[in-house]
């Protein structure tokens, strides 16, 4: 079976649905509209510019090019990981702790599964590894941007409670150990939720598409299991590293609470 293409006329009817939404949402003044049409125009300009991008990136098939995109990717996300804390590291640390943990995480489990458990020859090529890394980081982004958000607004409001341990003599990693433990679990909710319901209460994306581009449906359902633990180890790991980085900066070298480090 081959995929049926879609018109502009197509794309033009789903929009629609999306304005009225926004235009529902103006009637009862939940102030979401602008909101909801940016981010469709958002939608429709990345993903049609990325598409273009990636017809170049598969045509050349040039390693320092995928790695070049994956770079832009990463920085990207880094930067959504910052600009979603409520109260967010002073200066360059929330981006540089994003970075740095999807860094480890998601490119690490990306290579894992192109070298060893597709193998996939080249093991770059992009057309596996730009969709494995895209997905891994995109769910990682959100694993430790809701980590780090719980985790630096807890401090924020529980800062007096932080500074009583730390009279008592426990060390920062003690002080902080509730907050962080609930913190990482605040990332994991998500990919845990989606791994609980797959197959049942949805079809995830990658084994729909599969499926719509004629995949047999086995062979794209193993494909979807494979996706979703590379993005249950790579969100658990790059939680686990915001967090504890996170955590580590909240305090200086003699185990002082510094919540200056926090922008208010």
């Amino acid at each position: 079976m081959s995929v049926i293409p879609l018109s502009a006329l197509d794309l033009l009817m789903a929009a629609c649905l999306v304005a009225g939404l926004a235009g529902l949402t103006v009637c009862m003044r939940l102030g979401l509209g602008r909101s909801i049409l940016t981010a469709a125009l958002r939608t429709t300009v990345q993903l049609l510019l990325v598409g273009l991008v990636l017809k170049a990136v598969f045509a050349a098939a040039h390693p320092l090019l995928i790695l070049a995109m994956a770079l832009l990717m990463l920085a990207v996300a880094a930067r959504e990981v910052a600009m979603r804390q409520k109260r967010r590291f002073a200066g360059g640390w929330g981006f540089g702790m994003g970075a740095a943990s999807m860094f480890v995480s998601s490119f690490s489990v990306t290579a894992l599964a192109l070298v060893a458990l597709v193998g996939v020859q080249p093991w770059y090529a992009p057309q596996y590894a730009v969709p494995l890394l895209g997905m891994l980081l995109g769910n990682t982004m959100n694993g430790i941007a809701l980590g780090l958000d719980r985790l630096t607004s807890t401090a924020w409001r529980e800062a007096r409670v932080i500074e009583a341990r730390l009279l008592l003599g426990q060390t920062w990693f003690e002080a902080v150990h509730d907050i962080r433990r609930e913190s990482i679990r605040a990332g994991l909710i998500p990919i845990v939720n989606a791994m609980a319901v797959a197959g049942l209460v949805s079809l995830p994306g990658m084994m729909t598409g599969q499926i719509l581009a004629g995949s047999p449906p086995l062979e794209a359902v193993k494909y979807q299991i494979l996706i979703m633990f590379l993005i249950a180890a790579g969100t658990g790991f790059g939680t686990l590293a915001a967090v504890v980085l996170g955590a580590r900066r909240l305090f200086d070298d003699r185990h002082r609470l510094r919540i200056d480090r926090l922008v208010r």
